[in-house]
């Protein structure tokens, strides 16, 4: 399998159409060749494309900053010696003179595959300056480490945000060049856009299921540490709403689950009884974990470690976010006072609970909180919205 970008740097023709252009880069840590060479190094170091600038997302391009809402600078790269943009710093979108440094934009992200990502959001605020200023875009595509399964709830109008770039279910199911075709025109975008797709991907293939299994896996943010993360992922980003830690604080972030206060074997017992259903395709683990930072930081929490990997992993069976979604009703239903819900303002959205920030709408913790609700109410409301999007995203599918 060859990325966008390898396919990039080893095609003049490829590149042919950048030759008297200047060429701006969005790219973070894990953006690198499959020699581990950082696309900017590897850019610049070509005769025929000439790099003036770059961007970086979320967590930086260098990828420092550790939590959430941790907002990084610009700067002046000292190899290269061209402006850093920071795209999660004093803005969210480039302003009017970073749009000025350049006529082509490569971005060469590395997606988790779900709608909070705000890699993704990232893309669109810059797909929709491009066609403001009159700039052209184009993505080096990735794999979507999730794959292609969809699932999850569409987010609802009126819940846009950063963490939420448009009506979408949480696990999407596409790499970052199908969401671009898919973002233009769902929101009319008039702006010149390409591809530089993969050689070879199969994102429905075993045993990677679109990852390839001889390719390093780099954090594209600092606490997605390896593919298990990232296939959890969109159901452990629900954690970020709740007083359970995520396992920030620990070496395998967004994997576990836990709390000072709960009897994790309980949770798993419950979980097992009341949707067996949605516990396929992995396997859970009671596990004791003690952050170092973050959410109940030095204090001893009984747990649970997903495993969407081994022999027990099936990825079309697998539903992490029926799975988390699973686990928070196994709490309220033993313990029905549980503080579960984390009120601050998320991504700065003011005046809304973080969980139904991050779920683009109530219905989640609505039915979570609701002690009649049942597995078959929540697949029935949810199953609408999934076989909504699998056809909508049909058109937009490069692979």
């Amino acid at each position: 399998m060859k990325f966008g970008i390898d396919r990039l740097l080893a095609k003049p023709e490829l590149r042919a159409p950048l030759k008297g252009r200047r060429v701006a880069l969005l790219a973070h840590p894990a953006s690198v060749t499959a020699d581990l060479t950082h696309s900017l190094d590897a850019l610049a170091a070509l005769i025929d494309v000439n790099v003036t600038a770059a961007f970086g997302p979320q967590h930086g391009l260098r990828g420092d900053k550790q939590d959430n809402m941790m907002e990084s600078p610009d700067f002046m790269d000292p190899a290269h010696n061209i402006p850093v943009f920071s795209l999660y710093g004093e803005v969210r979108r480039p302003t009017a003179e970073s749009m000025e440094t350049f006529d082509v934009l490569l971005i060469d992200l590395q997606d988790l595959g779900c709608r909070i990502y705000t890699f993704i959001t990232t893309l669109l605020y810059m797909l929709e300056a491009a066609a403001e200023h009159g700039k052209t875009v184009w993505v080096l595509d990735r794999p979507n480490p999730a794959g292609c399964p969809v699932e999850g709830l569409t987010l609802r109008s009126g819940w846009e945000s950063f963490v939420g770039a448009g009506p979408m279910p949480m696990r999407h199911g596409m790499t970052l060049g199908e969401l671009g075709h898919w973002f233009i025109d769902h929101y009319h975008i008039d702006v010149d856009y390409r591809v530089i797709p993969m050689e070879e991907y199969a994102p429905d293939a075993a045993p990677g299921f679109g990852w390839p299994i001889d390719r390093l896996w780099i954090n594209p943010s600092p606490n997605a540490p390896n593919i298990n993360m990232a296939r959890a992922y969109a159901g452990t980003v629900l954690l970020e709403g709740t007083t359970l830690s995520e396992g920030r604080g620990t070496t395998r972030p967004l994997e576990i689950f836990g709390a000072p206060d709960i009897d994790a074997r309980k949770v798993i017992a419950e979980m097992r009884s009341f949707a067996p259903q949605w516990l396929k395709g992995c396997s859970l683990r009671e596990i004791w974990f003690e952050p170092t930072f973050h959410k109940h930081l030095h204090q001893l929490c009984h747990g649970v470690h997903i495993h969407a990997e081994g022999a027990s992993y099936d990825h079309q069976a697998f539903q992490p976010w029926r799975l988390q979604t699973l686990a928070f009703k196994a709490i309220r239903r033993l313990y029905p006072d549980y503080d579960l819900w984390r009120d601050f303002p998320y991504e700065y959205e003011i005046g809304k609970l973080a969980i139904d920030v991050i779920n683009g709408g109530p219905a989640l913790r609505e039915w979570v909180d609701s002690p009649d609700s049942t597995p078959d109410e929540f697949d029935a409301m949810t199953s609408i919205d999934e076989q909504s999007w699998i056809e909508k995203r049909r058109q937009y599918l490069l692979y």
